[in-house]
């Protein structure tokens, strides 16, 4: 009996081991060779050059105001025109009299040496040309086209660090107006054309018309540039107050602000008077790149796309693009050295035409033009802190390959630094470029252990 139960069990075994064989080929067996689906891997060099960036379009949420010079990315220069906003809902009391104006300049932050002394001038924008609304500005606009700097109404020396000496949330800088501009001021601000309602409509650009704006820039100091959040005008006045049934009236001392807001229209100029040097420099070493901002050097990459059309070759199958990853290495990453902040977010977009356009009608982010990415890090095996971007460009080619038109010719990408605004979801609304100094080297395409490359995962159908 013991002998008939391990024959039984032995010739089961058997034939459980075949019929495991046998299904498992079997899908394999029937499925016609030309069904088979094919999933494989490419990897495409990119290459890569520094390009210099003439200008931005000048939208900041923070504006830089100062002069910085660096040896490595270039000396900046930067300086600031901007309208102010009359008070719509404000009317002068009857019997009002001028006292004194101040420029009122908030910033949040410094970049460079606190300590280090800078002049600062304030000039009426006097050409009598000022801003459209809705018109988009670049950041190395002519400034003779809206003042010849004859009209200085404010000045004065001073440090970053001169605005926290009393109170750490002390930030701002005040600016005493010229006695001539509080007199000038007077008589047209004290009109509301409160006796035609109508004129309300036009009162922005009737008090435009009157005073333009200022220019505000630095004429000394070579080691500090601010981070303005906010500039004000503010006017000081008195009047005369008859309270009901009183015989003496009360002197009141009173102020009202003119804020360069989101009315109205701010500029920051930006200057390199060494740009063709500093991007020489950075080309003798062709293994890095750069992008720096603002308005200073980007890098361009080309992919060449004939040679990717060549790699993905599935027959006459359906081609299918599983992922495209596109990773770009930061390098010289010491903090004890850097010359600037490090860019947070980079923008690659195709085109020098979809760059200009992306950014001129304040577009957002596309899987097909545009796409984002923020400084991550990963520790390597000997504990080294590695600092990247990666994008996922798997769209972007799906697109291309979908131009029936047979030119090969190469994508040419740009990379752009970049600063987001949120919603409460954390869904970005906003894409402008970086008006505050940051920097990062990258590995281009010719980096002898990081070059850059397109990795693909692919397949047919």
């Amino acid at each position: 009996m013991k002998s008939s139960s391990y024959l039984l069990i032995a010739l089961m075994s058997v034939l459980t081991f075949s019929c495991t064989d046998d299904l498992t080929s079997m899908g394999s067996q029937i499925q016609p060779e030309g069904d088979k689906i094919i999933v494989d891997t490419a990897s495409i060099g990119l290459t890569s050059e520094n390009v210099t960036i003439p200008y931005i379009y000048s939208k900041p949420d923070s504006l830089v105001l100062g002069t910085f010079v660096d040896n490595t990315y270039g000396t900046l220069y930067a300086d600031i025109l901007t309208q102010v906003q009359p008070p719509l809902d404000f009317s002068y009391p009857a019997g009002a009299v001028a006292d004194s104006a101040k420029v009122i300049m908030y910033y949040y932050s410094w970049f460079g040496d606190s300590y280090s002394p800078m002049e600062v001038n304030i000039y009426e924008m006097n050409k009598g040309k000022t801003f459209q609304y809705t018109s988009s500005y670049k950041s190395n606009i002519d400034v003779n086209e809206y003042t010849d700097k004859s009209v200085k109404i404010g000045s004065r020396i001073f440090s970053a660090k001169d605005a926290v000496i009393v109170r750490d949330d002390t930030t701002t800088i005040e600016f005493p107006l010229s006695n001539s501009f509080v007199q000038r001021f007077s008589p047209v601000l004290k009109k509301r054309y409160n006796d035609d309602p109508t004129d309300l409509i036009n009162y922005s650009d009737r008090f435009h018309e009157f005073f333009n704006g200022m220019y505000i820039t630095t004429d000394f100091g070579s080691a500090s540039t601010l981070y303005l959040r906010g500039i004000v005008l503010r006017y000081y006045f008195h009047y005369k107050y008859l309270a009901a049934g009183a015989t003496d009236s009360t002197t009141v001392s009173t102020y009202v602000n003119y804020p360069a807001n989101r009315e109205v229209r701010q500029v920051n100029r930006f200057q390199y008077p060494n740009a063709n040097t500093i991007k020489q420099a950075f080309d003798a070493t062709p293994e890095i790149n750069v992008v720096s901002s603002p308005a200073n050097i980007y890098t361009k990459v080309n992919l060449p796309f004939g040679n990717l059309k060549n790699k993905l070759n599935v027959g006459n199958k359906k081609k299918l693009i599983n992922r495209a990853l596109l990773r770009i290495d930061a390098t010289e990453i010491d903090d004890a050295t850097l010359a600037k902040p490090l860019a947070g977010s980079l923008l690659l977009i195709k085109s020098k035409a979809t760059y200009d356009r992306f950014f001129k009608n304040r577009e957002l982010p596309s899987d097909t033009c545009a796409i984002l990415s923020s400084l991550s890090y990963e520790v390597d095996d000997d504990d080294n802190v590695l600092y990247y971007y990666s994008f996922d460009v798997a769209k972007l080619i799906t697109n291309e390959l979908k131009d029936t038109s047979g030119e090969n010719n190469d994508i040419e990408f740009y990379l752009v630094p970049v600063a987001l605004q949120y919603d409460g979801s954390n869904n970005v609304i906003q894409v402008k470029q970086s008006n505050l100094p940051s920097a990062v080297k990258i590995c281009s395409g010719t980096h002898p252990t990081k070059p850059m490359k397109l990795n693909l995962v692919y397949s047919g159908f």
